[in-house]
């Protein structure tokens, strides 16, 4: 048995004995029973505190602490947490990142204009995931010019390309990577 499933067993053997001799005490008046503090304080677990888990809530450590600055993805925090039944505490590893919080169920690309920056939208949202904060988005030439891409739609779908010389898959890539339906091209 594993030392995580040792500690409850034990704890529980220990409760029971204790319930038993409590209740072996036929007539002998409480003040002869053992005191129940002793078998609460043995089946309380040494875990337990205001930065455990909460039992069966699947609440994370990074939705019930502060890790901003934390140099660890969390990711590692909250398996750290699953663990060990216990948030660890915030580790400094720097600044704070800057830029902006990211919203509970939210990409990074679809909380901020990224438009212009070089980074593909996967690695912008793998920051913010990591960090928790989305990053301050990086200037690596001009803004794409072109239409913005709809929520749902192709750029395809939205203008017609009809005469353009790139394939649809081409253009609609363009559209993916850079949130921009490209102009048209060869009228």
């Amino acid at each position: 048995m594993t030392a995580r499933r040792t500690f409850p067993v034990l704890a529980l053997a220990v409760m029971a004995v204790g319930l038993a001799l409590t209740a072996c005490d036929n007539g002998g008046g409480a003040d002869k029973a053992a005191p129940s503090t002793t078998t609460s304080n043995v089946a309380q677990s040494p875990t337990a505190g205001p930065d455990a888990p909460t039992g069966g809530s699947g609440k994370k450590c990074t939705d019930q602490r502060d890790y901003a600055g934390d140099p660890r993805p969390n990711a590692e925090i909250n398996s750290i947490g699953e663990d060990t039944g216990t948030c660890p505490e915030p580790q400094s590893g720097g600044a704070a990142p800057s830029g902006t919080p990211v919203q509970d169920g939210k990409k990074c690309t679809d909380q901020r204009d990224y438009a212009g920056d070089p980074r593909p939208n996967a690695e912008i949202n793998s920051i913010g995931e990591d960090t928790g904060t989305c990053p301050e988005p990086q200037s690596g030439g001009a803004a794409p010019s072109g239409t913005p891409v709809q929520d749902g739609k192709k750029c395809t779908d939205q203008l017609d390309y009809a005469g353009d010389p790139r394939s649809n898959a081409e253009i609609n890539s363009i559209g993916d990577k850079t949130g921009y339906c490209p102009p048209v091209q060869g009228r």
